[in-house]
């Protein structure tokens, strides 16, 4: 068994990751670390896990639930967790990083989007961007993950099996549920103002752009420039990416599905959603919620000559949680299934 901890297990993200790892059949929970509820019941937190996981959270810091474990799950806010990192690598701790403070390569990156210098560039190199259609190969022999962004990896996974065709700039829109905001209430989630918007909130400059670019980049081999605007919907769990990538020459469906199949051959997470008839032609939200599953489909505007690329996923599941775990299979040898292999649910 491998003993996994926690840290930050009372938000959404950490609460979906107890939900997968308590029914994981190689995993010991080691230690559930919240500092707001220390000595509660998970499931004070967590409804859904009563009856599930009898466990409290903790209030111990970061490292010492680091060391009590085999991997440590960082579910913690942007900033802290590069604050913790270097000590719980000292003790020789498999390391899975649900913030972006590792995501970037270029440190200079780090100042342009999230305003300030990196304090660790070094460490940049030895974090694996934990996206398992891209990267799973580097994976297998990874000690740090950096899970990738919730937006971000929508976008990635619907768009890059079209790095044939990407031109410098391409546009992606966005849209996400109300959980993307996380547990803690604001004016912008308080029901009566966040129920029933379609709310543009960052029609410019969206941090998530920057991982775009990195992996599309160096998929197409030359710089794209990301141009993104994301939009609060009235749906709690879910990311509809919609890509546009504008070609100088014509391209058929045919070519466009050779682009998919070759790209996403024999995935185990990944799905085309490309029906002639029915409600659910195309990628929708949905259809995945609760899933670790990636809905992609595409279409091609030869107006405009514009190839359309659609994704659809849970952002605290293939877009957090579920990523996640299925990077830390693939890090322990692991079937990258393993605790995964579940359908979403439907209707909600």
């Amino acid at each position: 068994m491998v003993k996994v901890s926690v840290v930050g297990a009372s938000g959404y993200v950490g609460g979906e990751l107890l939900r997968i790892l308590s029914r994981h059949p190689d995993v010991e929970l080691a230690s559930l670390t919240s500092r707001q509820y220390a000595g509660e019941y998970v499931h004070k937190v967590h409804p859904n896990l009563k009856g599930v996981l009898n466990a409290r959270f903790t209030g111990e810091d970061a490292l010492t639930a680091a060391s009590k474990a085999d991997v440590v799950f960082l579910a913690l806010p942007h900033k802290a967790s590069v604050s913790v990192v270097p000590e719980i690598i000292k003790l020789g701790v498999k390391i899975v990083d649900m913030s972006a403070d590792f995501r970037l390569k270029d440190p200079e990156q780090y100042k342009i989007w999230y305003g300030y210098e990196h304090p660790y560039p070094e460490l940049l190199k030895k974090f694996v961007y934990g996206l398992p259609e891209l990267h799973r190969d580097e994976l297998r022999s990874a000690s740090y993950v950096a899970v990738p962004g919730c937006m971000a990896a929508s976008a990635i996974i619907s768009s890059a099996p079209l790095y044939r065709y990407m031109s410098d700039q391409i546009v992606v829109d966005a849209k996400i549920g109300s959980s993307g905001a996380g547990g803690k209430p604001s004016l912008s989630t308080h029901y009566s103002e966040r129920y029933g918007v379609i709310r543009p909130y960052k029609p410019a400059g969206h941090r998530h752009a920057a991982e775009i670019e990195q992996e599309l980049s160096r998929l197409a081999g030359k710089g794209v420039v990301v141009g993104m605007s994301a939009h609060a919907v009235n749906i709690v769990r879910g990311i509809l990416t919609t890509t546009h990538i504008f070609v100088g020459s014509e391209v058929t469906l045919q070519d466009l599905w050779k682009a998919y199949r070759e790209f996403y051959r024999d995935e185990p997470f990944v799905r085309f959603m490309m029906d002639r008839t029915g409600l659910y032609r195309y990628p929708d939200p949905k259809v995945v919620v609760g899933s670790n599953f990636a809905d992609v489909g595409f279409a091609y505007d030869s107006h405009s000559r514009r190839i359309v690329a659609l994704g659809a996923i849970d952002n605290l599941m293939k877009g957090a949680a579920g990523t996640a775990v299925q990077s830390m299979n693939l890090m322990l040898g692991l079937d990258e299934k393993k605790g995964l292999d579940f359908p979403a649910i439907h209707p909600v």
